[in-house]
C-alpha cells in the first residue's frame, strides 16, 4: 500500500472512531447534552482535531461511507448489465452492511428522525443523493442527468430508501432494511419506471 493509501486508511479509522464514541455518548447522555469537547475527550483527540474530520456535531451523525460503496456498484457494473440488475446488487450489498453495522445504523437513524437539527439536514441529504443517483442512471442510460424522467427515477429511489429507513426504525430495527427497500420498490412498481427509462434509449 502506498503512503497516501496508508494515510487515507488511518484517516478513515480515526473518523470511524470519533463517530463510534459520539454515538455511544449520544445514547448515554442525549444528543443535546453531549458537547464536541465530550466527544473529543472520549475519542482521545483535541476539539480542533474533531473539526478536521467533522465540520459540525450534526455531521458526525449523518456521515457514512455507504453511498460511495453503493454508487461504485452502479458505476462499475459489468458490460451489458441492466440498471435494474445493478440495483439488485446494491440491495444485496446493503443487506450485508446492515448485518455488520446494525446497531450504529439504527442509532444514527433514530437521531436523524428525533433531533430537530438533524431533521433539518434531511432534505439537503436527500437532494444530494437524488443528484448522485440521477447522474449514475443518466450515464448508464445515455440520458442527461437533468432530464425530468431521470430526476423522477433518482428521487423515487431516494424516497424508497428514506421511507424504508423510517419504517425500520419504527419497528425497532427488526429484520433487514433491504427487505423493506424491496417491498417499497414493489409498492411504487419501481422496475416499471426503470423499464420506461431504458426503453426510451433502446
Amino acid at each position: 500500500m502506498t503512503v497516501a493509501g496508508l494515510r487515507e486508511r488511518k484517516k478513515r479509522k480515526t473518523k470511524a472512531s470519533i463517530q463510534r464514541e459520539a454515538l455511544r455518548l449520544f445514547k448515554k447522555r442525549g444528543y443535546e447534552e453531549t458537547t464536541i469537547e465530550d466527544i473529543a475527550e472520549a475519542a482521545e483527540i483535541s476539539p480542533s482535531t474533531f473539526f478536521n474530520y467533522f465540520p459540525t456535531k450534526e455531521d458526525v451523525v449523518v456521515y457514512d461511507e455507504y453511498d460511495p460503496m453503493m454508487f461504485s456498484i452502479l458505476t462499475d457494473a459489468p458490460a451489458g448489465e441492466t440498471v435494474r440488475h445493478s440495483i439488485r446488487r446494491v440491495l444485496e450489498a446493503f443487506g450485508e452492511i446492515m448485518e455488520k453495522d446494525r446497531e450504529d445504523i439504527l442509532e444514527r437513524s433514530r437521531l436523524v428522525l428525533e433531533v430537530p437539527e438533524l431533521r433539518a439536514r434531511i432534505w439537503e441529504e436527500l437532494e444530494r443523493a437524488r443528484d448522485l443517483f440521477a447522474g449514475v442512471i443518466a450515464t448508464r442510460t445515455g440520458r442527461d442527468a437533468s432530464d425530468f424522467d431521470i430526476q423522477v427515477v433518482g428521487m423515487t429511489l431516494v424516497g424508497i430508501a428514506f421511507q424504508a429507513g423510517v419504517e425500520w426504525v419504527r419497528i425497532g430495527g427488526e429484520g433487514n432494511m433491504a427487505d423493506l427497500f424491496r417491498r417499497a420498490m414493489e409498492v411504487v412498481d419501481f422496475e416499471s419506471l426503470l423499464d420506461r427509462v431504458e426503453r426510451q434509449v433502446s
